[in-house]
This record gives structure tokens, C-alpha cells and sequence, in this order.
């Protein structure tokens, strides 16, 4: 299973947001190259416990949405709404320059990345609290996902 506990992987998300310009054009949804950077940069900030989020989490989503979504072999479905905290043109993050939020999300993606971890980690708004594992799990995907979006 993919995650980013593995270094190559690791190296491979940073290629492919490397390779991301302001001016991609976006294979689905409505978020532009840079909002999506915050987007990423607001979703790391929630795992790392510096954001809240507002919990929809129910027994449903929790166990058997999260195992699907985590483990399944299948790609993430496009055009799936975001929270509002984490939707750029709503409650998360304006963009500022590109670079500068390219250089941000950066910078968090490698904190939560490093170990041992230094933060306890928030509870995710759909799918409640996880483990580590499910975390590293999770930012390959979530990352991935949104990578695609943009042709990366």
C-alpha cells in the first residue's frame, strides 16, 4: 500500500508539486493551481491539530467510508465537496503568490512527514480519528488526488 512513510513516495509527491505552475490547467472541479496549494496546505494544518475542522464524522463514515476510501485500490472520485474550512473560496486559506504557497505547503507537508512525529494529530471531519498509519495513508491520497487534478 502506498503511503508516505516511504521515501521514495515522499520524493515522488515533491517531484510532481515541483512540477506544478500557476497556469495548469485543471482536469476537474473548480479550485485554481494556487487554491489548491492552500487547500493542501489547510489540510495538513487540520491533521497537524493547528485547524480545526467541523466534524461530520458519523459510524458510517468513520468504518466504512474511511476503510474504503483508505484501502481500497480505486482512486479518489473527483468533484467531491470539501469542508468549508478547507474550501479556498469559503473558510480556508486565501492564496497569496504561488511560490510563497508552494514554499508553505512544502514546508508542512515535510513536518507532518517527519519523525518521530512532533504534533498529535487532529481528528479528520469525516473519517474521526486515526492512526498514524491511516494519516500517512491518507496525505499520499489526498495529495495524489489533487496532484491529478492539475495533470501532475
Amino acid at each position: 500500500m502506498i503511503t508516505i512513510a516511504d521515501a521514495s513516495i515522499r520524493q515522488q509527491l515533491r517531484d510532481r508539486l515541483e512540477g506544478l505552475t500557476p497556469d495548469a490547467p485543471r482536469q476537474w472541479g473548480s479550485m485554481t493551481p494556487n487554491q489548491m496549494l492552500c487547500h493542501l496546505t489547510d489540510a495538513f494544518r487540520l491533521a497537524l491539530g493547528e485547524r480545526g475542522g467541523s466534524a461530520v464524522d458519523t459510524w458510517f463514515t468513520r468504518n466504512i467510508i474511511k476503510g474504503f476510501a483508505l484501502y481500497a485500490q480505486l482512486q479518489w472520485p473527483k468533484g467531491v465537496p470539501t469542508r468549508p474550512e478547507a474550501d479556498q473560496k469559503i473558510g480556508g486559506t486565501p492564496p497569496t503568490q504561488f511560490a510563497a504557497d508552494k514554499n508553505l505547503l512544502l514546508n508542512y507537508f515535510d513536518r507532518f512527514c517527519r519523525q518521530p512525529r512532533d504534533f498529535t494529530s487532529g481528528a479528520h471531519p469525516i473519517f474521526g480519528k486515526m492512526s498514524a498509519k491511516e494519516w500517512d495513508r491518507w496525505a499520499y491520497l489526498h495529495m495524489d488526488h489533487h496532484l491529478r487534478q492539475f495533470g501532475q
